[in-house]
């Protein structure tokens, strides 16, 4: 297969301003200040160390180089900050690096933001025409595809009403039909597909697949694994700006939970000045222990494992329920735990304070292997997402070959996330 995306030792610079906020101060002051700062800006140095002094680098990208080969569906994988959708914007022309090049062969379709290439005032038929033109594509192409495009996205009722008032699932089920219906060569696409809902997701990982078997390229960056692991053959890791890692998907997923930033045991974010949740509610603590209270980052199979976090609540009568999310170390979501009513309209309002969460797994439920846990709280009410740190932490689950209580005589692997021991009957009945 020929390539058809070379990156070669790509960096990309940004320069971040800091500005000192001023309280407020009377007229006399202003004046003062500002002949002060006049006569300093008389003095200061216009070239040298000294000059500029308010502005700092940020390397978002540093000496990245990778080649995509015709009919990869290669994914972009890493944390947040990793760098992954500057390395997009850059493959797709949007941005410039400071240093080092990208050398396409190929048309190219970008999805990167929700309405990427659409025009605000015009019509949802009027920007398929409009993206057609901007690929290349005559008016006789667009129009032999313009029907599927329109059943893909399901906005037939809404064709002729302004993508302004369109909304951002909408936007993105069209915005995705028409990047992946008019036969671009390089499809790239960035976490703009969670907005769209589960069927739709599953219909997008359908397309960009038979996109990928036709012989056309796939770039597709995401925080899903399962998503990355399903849809790709090839993925590159990135960390800070920097390549950890490329290889075949399976494998570079695996790296990312094994080697990553994840950490075992516990982590404190009181004396953090970085502040993880919203005006809301704040994650303090996060810690996986024993039933002594001890903190572990492994546990026989027979023995239970509980899961605490502390957090603060800072708002009267909020309606937040705590809950964590387990993968498994290939990036399965295992199951999601929350303490909450069944009843999800029942009120449960708590007063502004600190809080505690702690669940319990039974010994004997998960399977062996290493698991890692997000820490979440939510008001369930309206879907809002207070805090959520996926992966923050992990443990791995043991199982001692001369343990019987799940595997009786049987030593070899057994699949799944979980290894229940459940009530069984078996008798002769004829």
């Amino acid at each position: 297969m020929s390539k058809v995306v070379k990156v070669c030792n790509v960096s990309k610079k940004y320069l971040i301003n800091h500005q000192k906020q001023e309280p407020y101060t009377a007229l006399r002051d202003v004046m003062a200040v500002t002949i002060s700062n006049w006569c300093r800006w008389l003095a200061r140095p216009r070239f040298g160390p000294d000059a500029g002094r308010s502005r700092e680098e940020f390397w978002a990208l540093q000496d990245i180089s990778f080649e995509v080969r015709q009919g990869d569906r290669l994914g972009i994988i890493g944390r947040n900050g990793a760098g992954k959708s500057t390395m997009l914007k850059i493959i797709s022309r949007i941005t410039e690096p400071t240093a080092g090049r990208v050398a396409i062969k190929g048309r190219v379709a970008s999805l990167l933001e929700v309405g990427t290439g659409f025009h605000p005032e015009l019509t949802g038929r009027e920007n398929i025409f409009l993206n057609g033109a901007i690929l290349g594509m005559s008016r006789a192409e667009i129009n032999k595809k313009f029907d599927e495009i329109v059943a893909f996205a399901e906005v037939e009722r809404f064709l002729d009403t302004p993508v302004k008032r369109y909304s951002s699932g909408m936007y993105v089920r069209l915005a995705f039909a028409v990047a992946a219906h008019l036969e671009p060569e390089i499809l790239l696409i960035d976490e703009v597909l969670a907005v769209g809902d589960a069927k739709f997701q599953k219909k997008c990982l359908g397309k960009m697949k038979k996109v990928g078997e036709e012989g056309r390229t796939v770039v597709f960056v995401s925080h899903n694994m399962p998503m990355i692991a399903s849809l790709c053959n090839q993925c590159v890791l990135l960390d800070g700006g920097r390549l950890v890692c490329k290889g075949p998907a399976v494998d570079i997923i695996q790296h990312y939970y094994s080697e990553g930033s994840n950490i075992f045991g516990e982590v404190d974010y009181s004396l953090n000045p970085r502040r993880i949740g919203d005006e809301t509610a704040h994650l303090l603590k996060a810690r996986i222990i024993n039933e002594d209270g001890q903190v572990i980052s492994e546990s026989f199979i027979e023995e239970p494992v509980c899961i605490e976090m502390i957090y603060s609540v800072n708002v009267y009568s909020a309606q937040v329920t705590p809950n964590f999310h387990f993968f498994t170390s290939d990036g399965v979501f295992a199951f999601l735990t929350m303490d909450a009513p069944i009843d999800m309209e029942a009120k449960r309002k708590v007063l502004p304070g600190i809080y505690r969460a702690r669940c319990k797994i039974p010994g004997n439920f998960l399977n062996d292997g290493t698991y890692y846990v997000g820490f979440a709280l939510t008001t369930l009410q309206t879907s809002k997402v207070h805090f959520y740190e996926k992966d923050l932490l992990s443990f791995t689950v043991v199982d001692p070959i001369d343990v019987s209580a799940t595997r009786g005589q049987y030593t070899g692997p057994i699949p799944g996330a979980v290894r229940p021991v459940l009530e069984w009957e078996c008798e002769m009945i004829s």
